[in-house]
């Protein structure tokens, strides 16, 4: 994947260089201190994935986020914990916290090369839905997907990634349209990003939620409502 860096402070920027060379699965494009040099780069250059800061002077890369065009990835590095929740509300890939582990960095990367894999070879159609379950077609076959066996919603620009334990479908349409096809009982809305189905939730946080392995983030605006659903407060 094509990627470039931007962060103001060169240190960060060396450091994200460094573990991207030892990655070794990504092509680093270049680097910047601004999003307004990143912007005039990439208004000429094809770039995969950008590793984004957000707090910087006179800049901020969430609303820098927020502009780029839909078939760019985003990975946030920065030191500010606090900005999680809000990175989710633009449909990040992913947040991670300075100083940077490879390990965790590569984890990134990786789930960025699946992201796109999906996006570009397995573009699902919605055929139907019924009480318990709804059509899929896939490679010249219907699948069906139960209901039960769905773990999660995840909206990725213009597609939709139905996770069930065993499969992922990829589908386009809109994460609000899809939603309204589940059961409203089962299924619920946790941020821009996510749809839940409740009954496959182990257990969650103020900010997060756990299902099996998966840690799925709740947007500052779903919590209260989220949280009531559960607790009846």
């Amino acid at each position: 994947m094509k990627c470039i860096i931007v962060d103001d402070e060169p240190l960060a920027r060396e450091g994200l260089r460094q573990l991207i060379v030892k990655n070794g699965s990504l092509q680093l494009l270049n680097s910047f201190n601004s999003t307004m040099a990143a912007a005039a780069f990439l208004a000429e250059n094809e770039v995969d994935l950008i590793f984004l800061d957000i707090e910087m002077p006179d800049d901020n890369g969430l609303d820098f986020a927020k502009s780029l065009d839909q078939k760019i990835l985003v990975i946030f590095t920065t030191a500010y914990p606090q900005y999680a929740v809000h990175s989710y509300e633009t449909e990040a890939l992913d947040y991670l916290l300075k100083p940077l582990s490879q390990k965790r960095f590569d984890r990134a990367v990786q789930k960025a090369a699946v992201q796109q894999q999906l996006l570009q070879t397995h573009k699902n159609v919605f055929e139907s839905s019924s009480d318990t379950f709804i059509i899929i077609k896939a490679e010249r076959r219907y699948h069906r997907v139960l209901f039960e066996d769905i773990l999660y919603l995840e909206g990725l620009k213009d597609y939709v990634v139905i996770h069930t334990e065993n499969s992922k479908f990829v589908t386009a349409m809109n994460i609000k349209s899809l939603h309204g096809k589940l059961p409203a009982n089962a299924f619920v809305r946790v941020s821009k990003s996510f749809v839940v189905n409740i009954n496959v939730v182990d257990s969650f946080d103020r900010t997060t939620i756990f299902i099996k392995d998966l840690e799925i983030p709740i947007g500052r605006t779903y919590q209260i409502e989220f949280h009531k659903h559960f607790l009846g407060d």
